[in-house]
């Protein structure tokens, strides 16, 4: 039986205590080859700093993100007592594509996994294909900075063995609340410039994404209506391939 780990690591901070949360769901022998599928950063750098000789004191500026990110992700593989064989490296510019205007822009935005083989195929995901409890993980991901808990760990959601969605409790405060008015507040274009990394390569469904987000903290700003007893939220699968959700006592 093969036994997959897929993670979303978007900052270097969080990729060495990631990468050993990934192995304890599925090493446990040493000698182990484990493949791996390293897929989504593009070269994200801004085209005029790309195209000038100038020096930059502002190195998110001058790397972009995906690129110190994918390093430290290399990195730590290459130091780690592990045996990894790299099966797929479509990152930077091996994943980048340029739009009419020129902005840089991911050729892959996603990608499906087949549990059972651990085969991956391209993919892209409407709102009708995003697995249960979509904007709860959502806002957990956005949220959980405030939760000690979660510091520098990833958010643990769905279990292969089990064929689960687990979403773990998270917590956060009140001012999550007026954050989210501040923010619901802004145009569209605001909300891309400051609420995203790379604001031209974004789906047409990232900001209306954020605003729902907001539109639950604001409706629920005490995380106890969302986890009552700070239980997780559980769905399991259905016969119709469909998930239910399993309410506990």
């Amino acid at each position: 039986m093969k036994l997959i780990s897929v993670a979303h690591i978007d900052s270097p901070d969080v990729v060495d205590i990631g990468l050993t949360q990934m192995l304890s769901s599925i090493v446990d022998n040493d000698d182990a080859i484990l493949d791996v599928h390293l897929i989504g950063g593009f070269n994200d750098v801004p085209h005029e700093v790309r195209h000038k000789n100038c020096v930059s004191h502002d190195n998110e500026k001058w790397e972009g993100y995906s690129f110190p990110l994918c390093s430290k992700i290399v990195d730590t593989m290459g130091k780690s007592t592990n045996i990894f064989n790299i099966k797929t490296l479509h990152v930077l510019d091996h994943n980048t594509t340029r739009d009419s205007k020129g902005n840089a822009c991911p050729i892959f935005n996603g990608f499906l996994v087949e549990t059972a083989t651990g085969s991956i195929f391209p993919a892209t995901f409407d709102g009708t294909t995003r697995c249960p409890d979509e904007l709860i993980r959502r806002i957990r991901v956005t949220s959980s900075f405030e939760d000690l808990s979660w510091k520098g760990r990833l958010l643990e959601t769905y279990d292969t063995l089990s064929d689960r969605f687990i979403i773990a409790p998270c917590t956060w405060s009140a001012h999550q609340k007026q954050i989210a008015l501040g923010l619901q507040n802004l145009c569209d274009p605001e909300i891309l410039r400051i609420c995203s990394t790379s604001p031209s390569a974004e789906p047409p469904h990232f900001v209306d994404d954020l605003r729902r987000q907001w539109e639950y903290l604001i409706k629920h700003p005490d995380w106890r209506e969302t986890f009552p007893g700070k239980h997780p939220r559980i769905f399991v699968r259905t016969a119709n391939g469909g998930w239910d959700r399993l309410l506990l006592d």
